[in-house]
């Protein structure tokens, strides 16, 4: 039975398949007779890859799923990681969105956010908030409707402000210069309030300023019910915490953690540009 939408959250999509399968690297086959064992299908690998995604499961559960044997999804999705495609998947999402909706660069968003990092490995550190715990620190940069465009990870003890030039560095898309006629805000916490960064956001053509200290909280009380403009990166992070693979991170690689986010980026851009329903 065909499968539209993204109606169920743990089964891939023909709709999703269709986006990815042209984005997948082709397979050569390297016996010196043409021989060998048959791979396993591609769309069954990434069914199991998805369910890690959407579940948070340990590779190893993902054969009693029935979907793919956990050492052969993860064979194959360390393959498409080193192939870059699920930042290539996040990148079509989001021209996808752009010809539809289109992207709104007037005002961008960033701000960071903590995971847990049982397992350590690179990019992680002690996370303050968690008794010094291994932790990693993902930073994201949102447009002005919400839509993930950019993500750096570090570990949990990195200040919010040294991941910010990374951060604009990992643009997943084309953003226009800033113009007279047209320029682009970013809108930043307290936690960015330092000459370093305001230097940063000039040199990226950013006109708005940083909120100082206690300026934010001065406004919000004279003006009740108003929202910061970073509300939306703030959402973000939530959807993205709804993808278990995510929420907490179990891989030792970074590259691996940071292919799972941008595979979880690129099924937020495609869902808020309609074509999943």
């Amino acid at each position: 039975m065909a499968r539209h939408g993204m109606a169920n959250r743990f089964t891939l999509s023909d709709a999703l398949w269709e986006k990815i399968q042209p984005l997948l690297p082709v397979r050569v086959n390297t016996h010196r007779f043409g021989g060998g064992r048959p791979p396993a299908d591609d769309r069954r690998c990434l069914e199991a890859i998805f369910f890690r995604l959407r579940t948070g499961c340990q590779w190893k559960a993902l054969d009693a799923t029935g979907l793919c044997p956990g050492s052969t999804a993860h064979d194959r999705f360390q393959q498409w990681v080193a192939a870059g495609v699920f930042q290539r998947f996040w990148q079509a999402g989001l021209v996808a969105y752009d010809e539809l909706k289109g992207l709104d660069w007037a005002w961008l968003s960033m701000d960071g956010a903590m995971s847990k990092a049982p397992l350590g490995g690179g990019k992680t550190g002690r996370n303050p908030t968690d008794r010094g715990k291994r932790g990693v620190k993902r930073s994201l940069l949102a447009e002005a409707a919400g839509v993930p465009v950019a993500v750096a990870i570090e570990g949990a003890n990195r200040h919010d402000m040294k991941l910010a030039r990374a951060t604009l560095e990992a643009l997943a898309a084309n953003k226009p210069w800033p113009r007279a006629d047209a320029p682009q805000g970013l809108c930043l916490d307290k936690g960015y309030d330092f000459d370093e960064a305001r230097e940063l956001l000039a040199e990226f053509g950013f006109t708005a300023p940083i909120r100082r200290r206690g300026e934010e909280a001065r406004d919000l009380t004279q003006a009740p019910g108003a929202k910061a403009r970073r509300w939306v990166v703030e959402r973000d992070h939530r959807w993205l915490n709804r993808f278990r693979g995510v929420l907490i991170r179990w891989c030792k690689k970074p590259e691996n953690y940071l292919a799972m986010l941008h595979f979880a980026c690129g099924l937020i851009a495609y869902q808020q540009s309609g074509l999943f329903g």
